[in-house]
C-alpha cells in the first residue's frame, strides 16, 4: 500500500468525538487492504496528487451515527468517500477514474457522483464488481 493506510480508512471524527470504537475486524482489514491496494492507490498515482478520504470501514454503531443505510458497504470495508476539493476537481477525478476503467487499469463495485460531486463514492467488492456508475444528486 503506497498512498491509503487502513488507519486513514478506519479515521472518523464522529467516532471520536462519540466515543465509537471502529477498529476493523480482520475480514474487513482484507477488504478495507483490496480496496486501496485495487482502486484507491491505483487511482492516486494516475491522478498525481493527494486525494482525501472523508469516510471509509464503518461499524455498525458510526454508521447509524452518520445516517448510513443498513446495506453500506462502508460496513464492509468495501467503500470509501473521496474528495480532491472542489466540486469541480471532482468532477475531473470522477471523469478519470471512469477512463482507468475503461482502459481496464481498475474494476469498481460502483462509483457514485453524491451531490453533485461534493464526494466521490468508491467500492471495490473482490470477484464480483459490478462497473456501476452513477449520479446521486439529492
Amino acid at each position: 500500500m503506497k498512498y491509503f493506510t487502513i488507519e486513514e480508512l478506519c479515521a472518523s471524527e464522529t467516532a471520536r468525538r462519540r466515543g465509537i470504537d471502529n477498529r476493523p475486524s480482520a475480514t474487513v482489514c482484507v477488504r478495507l487492504t483490496q480496496l486501496i491496494e485495487q482502486l484507491l492507490d491505483p487511482i492516486r498515482a494516475a491522478w498525481g496528487a493527494p486525494i482525501a478520504v472523508n469516510s471509509g470501514y464503518r461499524s455498525p454503531k458510526l454508521n447509524a451515527a452518520v445516517g448510513g443505510v443498513s446495506t453500506s458497504q462502508h460496513l464492509r470495508g468495501e467503500a470509501a468517500d473521496i474528495t480532491v476539493g472542489s466540486p469541480a476537481d471532482n468532477k475531473r477525478l470522477f471523469d478519470k477514474i471512469v477512463e482507468l476503467q475503461k482502459a481496464g487499469r481498475i474494476a469498481f463495485d460502483q462509483l457514485i457522483d453524491e451531490s453533485n460531486f461534493r464526494w466521490i463514492h468508491i467500492s471495490y467488492r473482490s470477484g464480483a464488481n459490478r462497473n456501476q456508475t452513477l449520479h446521486l444528486n439529492n
